[in-house]
């Protein structure tokens, strides 16, 4: 019996297409199958013979096949035949055979067994599983020991109208499946082409030259997994198995060439599985150790950032500690100065009084035109008493001034409010947009004794900073407007901290028709005599 030349099983070692490439790891499957859902069969138990068809994919569209499949006692038996089964090298040089593989409907993956096309693309082939139910697909491989399939799959089962058997999806899809991950290292030197013309062989000689060379192409894709280094044992023998079919080549006995070369492709797939094993296994270990090492830099880092924070706390505690202490015996100082100069001053008044003529009798009179109106008097009174609730306000002439003291600005910074006051501006803010006809105006002012700084400049910003909270929080823009007066209307001597503290501040000036344009501690009178 002839067969097609040797182009048929020329291995990926003879792909003189490839010599112009570099000798980086290469991968074997570059070509994948359009997605699809195989169908499988549950074959009853003893329900006798039936049969299923095979069609192409899109890879092999032409090819086509059928199969009897009959479930016998503990086992399912397979009788398949396949035409226009074109050579496997038609993917590329690598691909030496055909393999016939059964998917469960779990999607689990088992070799039936090599496809061998004869000269005329025509195979067929006896086999038997354990499997019962099952889906067949048929893919083009480096060598027929594979373990798990190929991306080119170029047969599938069709379930025909007179299958016997309950049908059954593959629920996990054959094409999404792990696939066969094979990388081989070529060498130029390595690479060998062979001509158009080459000889015929008679079909042992043709088996046991495919033979070996699927053992090569095991052994070399094994190689360049690093099996000699991570499973030597496994590898070795495979490299002595191979020698030892190379050697029996000379001697014409095909029979001992197949049957050696294919133990030596089994045991070159053995020892790439238990290599892939063993470089999982690391990945693992170095993926925990590296986890390991990450959570114990994560918690000293954590750790010192505590302590740090910590220190960095207490620090500041002991800073605002004194800071305060300092702040509190000053304006005991102050409170302590200006109690004793108003109780001289109303000393000097009293005798001052005591001197002149009789006092003269006044009486109140009616209401002048700018006094407070009742409704007006509540309404400011009430608006008073809320506004102290959020920070300390005053009743003036000039409406109701809202103080925002300096120790509310974040130290070091001019014009940024601390969190707490902000807090309070949205509180105020909330609360004052539900009073439309009121208007407000933000003031800022400085001490004398910034000479670093634009004085003018920086009392403008912490206004618009006021200003910017009030607004953001529902206050309506066109209502308020804002001021810097720098250094101009001290509210105490510039000459003591505690003074200049007080004159570092920012006032809202709140003004409008429904509480009136006249304090509520002032009335005018008539003298009589």
């Amino acid at each position: 019996m002839k067969c097609t030349p040797l182009a048929y099983v020329t291995p990926i070692l003879l792909a003189a297409g490839l010599a112009a490439q570099p000798p980086d790891p290469q991968p074997i499957y570059r070509v994948t199958v359009v997605s699809r859902t195989l169908e499988a069969v549950n074959y009853e138990h003893r329900g006798g013979p039936t049969k299923i068809d095979f069609q192409g994919t899109v890879l092999l569209p032409h090819a086509k096949g059928g199969a009897v499949v009959e479930s016998k006692r503990g086992r399912v038996a397979i009788n398949a035949k396949f035409e226009h089964l074109e050579p496997p090298t038609k993917f590329g040089t690598e691909y030496l055979t055909y393999v016939l593989w059964a998917i469960t409907p779990e999607g689990r993956a088992k070799n039936l067994g090599e496809v061998l096309a004869d000269s005329s693309n025509k195979a067929s082939i006896e086999v038997t599983t354990d499997l019962q139910a099952l889906g067949l697909i048929v893919t083009a491989e480096p060598y027929y020991s594979v373990t798990v399939p190929s991306d080119v799959v170029v047969l599938e089962n069709v379930i025909r109208p007179d299958t016997i058997g309950t049908r059954e999806l593959v629920t996990a899809r054959y094409d999404l499946l792990p696939r066969g991950g094979y990388v081989m290292n070529l060498q130029q030197g390595q690479l060998r082409s062979i001509g158009a013309q080459a000889e015929k062989l008679p079909y042992d000689q043709y088996e046991a030259v495919l033979e070996l060379y699927q053992a090569e192409n095991a052994v070399a894709i094994a190689r360049s997994l690093g099996a000699d280094r991570l499973a030597p044992e496994s590898f070795n023998k495979a490299i002595a198995l191979l020698e030892n079919a190379r050697a029996l080549q000379a001697t014409k006995d095909s029979h001992m060439v197949v049957s050696t070369a294919r133990e030596a492709a089994q045991m070159a797939e053995d020892a790439r599985v238990i290599t892939l094993k063993h470089r999982d296994e690391e990945r693992q270990r170095q993926a925990l150790q590296s986890q390991e090492e990450g959570r114990i830099r994560a918690q000293a880092e954590a750790a010192a950032d505590l302590a740090q924070a910590q220190a960095a706390t207490e620090q500041a505690a002991a800073q605002q500690a004194a800071a305060e202490q300092a702040r509190a015996d000053a304006e005991a100082a102050e409170r302590q100065e200006q109690a004793d100069q108003e109780t001289i001053a109303r000393a000097t008044e009293e005798v001052r009084n005591a001197q002149a003529r009789p006092p003269i009798e006044a009486a109140p009179v009616p209401r002048a035109q700018n006094d407070l109106a009742p409704g007006q008097r509540q309404a400011r009174a009430q608006l008073l008493d809320r506004l102290n609730g959020f920070f300390e306000t005053q009743d003036t002439p000039r409406g109701l001034v809202v103080v925002i003291p300096d120790s509310l600005f974040e130290p070091g910074t001019g014009n940024v409010l601390r969190p707490n006051a902000v807090e309070r501006l949205m509180q105020m803010a909330v609360f004052l947009k539900t009073h439309p006809d009121l208007s407000m105006r933000v003031e800022g002012f400085m001490d004398d004794r910034e000479a670093t700084v634009d004085v003018a400049r920086l009392s403008q910003k912490r206004a618009e900073a006021v200003r910017e909270m009030l607004v953001r929080y529902g206050v309506a823009p066109g209502v308020v407007a804002s001021a810097g007066f720098g250094k101009m209307r001290p509210v105490a001597s510039n000459a003591t901290a505690s003074g200049r503290e007080q004159n570092r501040r920012v006032e809202i000036v709140i003004r409008g028709a429904s509480i009136g344009d006249m304090p509520l501690w002032e009335r005018t009178y008539s003298l009589k005599r």
